[in-house]
């Protein structure tokens, strides 16, 4: 995958998720879809494609839902490059810690975002953010769990072809 196609990709995502993303609520739980598919696109694809999804998909998050420019983004690319870090170590079995590896940075990007928009805005928080942070946690993962070790594998099968086993 091309870095423009990652761009792209993102921009749609982060548009999807603004728009269709508060109709897909249970309770509380939102998705966030272009954390999910930044977290995928890092362990199916590499570094580079992730960290365009992650860097696009928060600039144009930040700027539809005119949240503190860059903030998003900044969230993101410490999530990609944790991802890429867990998908090194773990090489052989991508698939299937992709979804444990998208619940646990969901986790680190909903805190890091919700520190990083409560020093910006200097606005009342939550006293418990974790009960608040939690269900979205959640939601994520059941949609890495469904998504991820297909997209891995689906990569990992197309990349494989062209190589002669000896």
């Amino acid at each position: 995958m091309s870095l423009f196609v990652a761009a792209i990709g993102a921009a749609v995502t982060a548009i999807f998720e603004l728009t269709v993303g508060p109709y897909l609520r249970v309770g509380n739980a939102q998705p966030h879809l272009v954390l999910i598919l930044a977290v995928i696109c890092t362990m199916a694809v590499g570094f580079e494609t992730g960290l365009a999804w992650g860097f696009v998909g928060g600039i144009v998050l930040d700027v539809l839902a005119q949240r503190p420019l860059g903030a998003t983004s900044f969230a993101l690319i410490i999530v990609v490059g944790l991802a890429a870090g867990i998908g090194r170590l773990f090489i052989r079995l991508r698939p299937l810690v992709v979804a444990p590896t998208t619940a646990l940075l969901s986790f680190v990007y909903s805190m890091t975002l919700f520190v990083l928009l409560a020093a910006l805005r200097a606005s009342a928080s939550p006293s418990e953010p974790l009960a608040v942070l939690g269900p979205g946690v959640a939601y994520d993962a059941v949609i890495a769990v469904i998504i991820g070790p297909l997209a891995v594998a689906i990569h990992d099968r197309r990349s494989d072809q062209g190589v002669v086993d000896w």
